[in-house]
């Protein structure tokens, strides 16, 4: 008779799960989770939307600061061109620094008030762009090293990565796109660019400025529309990355509310240690109302204490079944009456006094049980 070895291979079902351990991302992120993620940096946002809000800024700070940037320029020209004749009559050695630096800080403040609207239109148009995609929030997360990304492998396998073929052929099509534009609008000027050398420069410089600003706009003009198609893709595959396993949402249950296993031990506690600080106050009561096996209520009226009577103890079943057994112990009245102990059981919490319309009906209770405690 052959004899089989029996082969036991330990394996773990969580590798044939989609998305890793925990199964497939089904569930929604969590508030906690999105705002972990942003306090990393983590945002739906497109930098081609931006990138478009910018194009569009600097073609229509060209257009509207044409002649500032003009006169800018001319006066720059003029500065330049008027002081090289000192420079040459003049040795090198009786220039002072003093001049040379002062001629130089000139040059460089005249070009700063050149650029200065690109900069501050930039700069502003840029932060709206962002903090209307994603809101404001300042981090440096994003800017720690991180090992992994000095990793070649790692670098290797995200050129590599099936979202950088998926920008790749973004930016080609991009690209196409760009150029079509460009060309048709190029076109449309054509035969005003013919005559180029036929006109003055300054007409030439002023045509090709408008040539270049009108196509610069239409590009810029595509390019947002590429950019809120983005940034409608961004959100949606924020959103799916951001998507949780079951486990992930049970795991952050339990980090951030406590095991439930745990604070269910807790309560059970509580209960306990409640119910025998209850038990205590049995004795000190006046009177026991019944269901009569159901339901239990004590009472305890002091008129130096409160201005009606209030309930020190009440349970069903086993807890109340304890209650009239502490309450025989103790000699106190057991007097049974079911709907009155069906009110002060569903109405009244321990410790609170009774409502004012169950005053009569206790109150003839109290009285019963004090005419007999005298006889």
């Amino acid at each position: 008779m052959k004899e089989y070895s029996s082969i036991w291979i330990s394996y773990n079902l969580q590798f044939f799960a989609k998305d890793g351990p925990g199964g497939e991302k089904t569930e929604e992120p969590t508030s906690k989770k999105l705002n972990d993620a942003r306090k990393d940096g983590k945002v739906a946002k497109s930098k081609e939307l931006t990138a478009a809000f910018e194009l569009i800024t600097l073609f229509l700070v060209l257009k509207i600061f044409t002649s500032f940037i003009y006169n800018g320029f001319l006066t720059s020209f003029q500065f330049v061109y008027t002081r090289i004749p000192e420079f040459l009559e003049s040795n090198a050695k009786e220039m002072s620094s003093f001049a040379m630096s002062s001629f130089l800080f000139t040059i460089i403040v005249e070009s700063f008030k050149i650029v200065l609207p690109f900069f501050v239109f930039g700069f502003t148009i840029c932060f709206l762009a962002n903090v209307l995609q994603f809101g404001f929030k300042a981090t440096s997360k994003p800017l720690q090293p991180k090992p992994d990304k000095f990793n070649p492998i790692n670098g290797f396998k995200r050129i590599l990565s099936k979202e950088s073929f998926f920008e790749l052929i973004k930016s080609i099509a991009k690209l196409g796109v760009i150029a079509y534009v460009a060309y048709i609008s190029v076109r449309k000027n054509s035969d005003e660019l013919f005559v180029l050398y036929d006109i003055p420069l300054m007409q030439a410089i002023i045509l090709c400025g408008q040539v270049i600003v009108d196509a610069g706009l239409k590009i810029a003009l595509v390019y947002l529309i590429v950019g809120i198609a983005d940034f409608i893709y961004q959100k949606h595959k924020f959103h799916e990355e951001m998507k949780m396993t079951k486990q992930e949402v049970k795991d952050e249950y339990k980090n951030t509310e406590g095991n439930p296993e745990i604070k269910g031990r807790q309560r059970q506690r509580m209960r306990e240690a409640s119910r025998r600080r209850m038990m205590q106050d049995v004795p000190t009561a006046d009177v026991v109302i019944t269901n009569p096996t159901h339901l239990a209520v004590a009472l305890k009226y002091d008129a130096e204490i409160s201005k009606a009577p209030i309930v020190v103890a009440k349970g069903e079943d086993f807890l109340a079944m304890k209650i009239r057994e502490a309450a025989k112990e103790h000699h106190i009245e057991i007097v049974e009456n079911k709907p009155l102990a069906r009110m002060l059981y569903a109405n009244v919490d321990i410790g609170q006094e009774i409502p004012p319309e169950l005053y009569q009906a206790v109150a003839e209770v109290l009285a019963m049980v004090y005419n007999l405690k005298n006889t």
